[in-house]
């Protein structure tokens, strides 16, 4: 009689023990649902934070640069500290345009200079970096893993380090004082990382699609010119973008290589002169750096879907 009693307390004991672990273990896995909500949430707010510091960095410079272009200079002396003009004046960008010989600053021609320059070193560039960037990532020769890094290496030094002797071997073959030679100086200083960011993408085009090309009787040239330069589009403008860029914002090699000639001054050597001038107001040397940069932010914008993909292509491969 006393045994049956004892036995079902035990049952029922055993039974209340099981349903409270599994409710703990349910509520367990309740809590670290909630817990993992949470810490998305918290990263969510933090990389919103983060990208919204990071624009307010970067947009808020080009904000005041652009208002306080289009700022009277009457408005700028009075109240120095104010940021919004009453009044827009769009005259400082006509001051800065207009050529030397109607009062103006010169940069429409400079911008000209600046782009012939750009665009004939991103020619050149991406004419040697090429065959190169292709060789190192397709073909077998002594020393090629080390090639990349050796290439790499050379931007250990600084640029002042080969400013004399390029002066030196620039002006004995006449190209002193010449945009052509300033556009190979660019060549020189850009071809070894446009190697290397190439590089790394041409590795990841799969050799199937070069070995069918070839089956069809293509030869390597004519493979590399019809079948990977197109694949490797977004790449190509991206390095290109990335020497335009380095080429239209240089100083030291253009100051260099054009002091004597202000005919053939680049945008960079206009805006200097700008700053250095003690006659100069703060409106128009700001409207020389919207002119400077203008350029570069429209090409980032209509080329921001390639430089994505081109950046970003071959991430995986060393």
């Amino acid at each position: 009689m006393s045994t049956r009693p004892a036995a079902a307390r035990a049952g029922g004991a055993a039974g209340d023990a099981a349903g409270g672990a599994a409710g703990g273990a349910a509520g367990g896995r309740g809590g670290g649902r909630a817990r993992g909500r949470s810490g998305e949430r918290t990263v969510s707010v933090l990389r919103r934070a983060a990208i919204a510091f990071f624009a307010a960095v970067t947009v808020l410079p080009f904000l005041y640069m652009l208002l306080l272009s289009v700022k009277p200079v009457e408005q700028l002396l009075a109240d120095p500290g104010g940021l919004w003009p009453r009044g827009a004046t769009w005259s400082t960008y006509r001051d800065v345009l207009l050529p030397a010989s109607s009062g103006g600053q010169g940069f429409l021609r400079m911008l000209g200079n600046s782009a012939l320059v750009s665009l004939a070193a991103v020619a050149l560039a991406l004419l040697a970096a090429v065959p190169g960037a292709y060789a190192v990532a397709r073909l077998r020769f002594f020393g090629r893993r080390r090639v990349g890094v050796l290439f790499l290496a050379l931007y250990l030094f600084p640029a002042t380090l080969l400013a004399v002797p390029l002066f030196v071997i620039f002006a004995r073959l006449g190209l002193q004082g010449s945009l052509g030679g300033l556009a190979v100086v660019y060549v020189a200083q850009t071809v070894p990382v446009s190697v290397h960011m190439l590089r790394n993408y041409f590795a990841t085009v799969p050799r199937g699609v070069e070995e069918a090309a070839a089956l069809d009787g293509c030869s390597r040239p004519q493979t590399v010119c019809r079948v990977v330069l197109p694949l490797a589009a977004p790449s190509l403008a991206a390095t290109g973008l990335y020497v335009f860029v380095i080429a239209w914002n240089e100083f030291l090699f253009a100051l260099l290589f054009l002091v004597a000639e202000p005919g053939k001054w680049t945008v960079s050597l206009g805006l200097q002169q700008l700053a250095g001038g003690v006659e100069v107001p703060k409106t128009v040397l700001m409207a020389g750096s919207v002119v400077l940069t203008v350029p570069v932010v429209v090409l980032f914008l209509a080329a921001e879907r390639l430089l994505a993909e081109g950046l970003t292509s071959g991430a995986d491969r060393g």
